[in-house]
């Protein structure tokens, strides 16, 4: 479903009374398609490349398999197991989404995702417990 970024404000005035819209919804208001990055196991990663307003590129990942994980000292690539849990919707859990402030499970232990993966084009971690 296409998110509509509504940039008019419903304000009241001074008695109550709510103020109607000047105008009505313009495309240009509406975002794009949600990426719903998912984790994949043994796959290939895919990746969709969107044309966004103004003619740039946005890379979505459709399905990853790594995550760049921080331990404080140095940054490694390492293999996804497992989305424990997401803060935004507990069915992202269940169903391998993966999306800002997620914990995931990785080879070195549990990380919590530090970056808007549906945006970025790749997912960034940072560890938080060892295995």
């Amino acid at each position: 479903m296409v998110l509509y970024q509504n940039p008019i404000k419903r304000k009241s005035s001074g008695s109550g009374g709510k103020k109607r819209a000047y105008r009505d919804k313009r495309l240009a208001h509406y975002g794009g398609f949600a990426a719903m990055t998912k984790l994949v196991k043994g796959e290939k990663e895919q990746r969709d490349v969107v044309r966004t307003k103004g003619g740039n590129i946005t890379i979505k990942p459709k399905y990853v398999e790594y995550a760049n994980v921080s331990d404080g000292k140095a940054m490694k690539k390492v293999k996804i197991t497992n989305v424990v849990e997401t803060p935004s919707n507990k069915h992202y859990a269940r169903e391998n989404v993966i999306v800002k402030g997620a914990i995931i499970e990785t080879e070195l232990g549990k990380a919590k995702v530090t970056n808007r993966v549906g945006q970025d084009g790749v997912v960034n971690a940072v560890l938080i417990a060892k295995a």
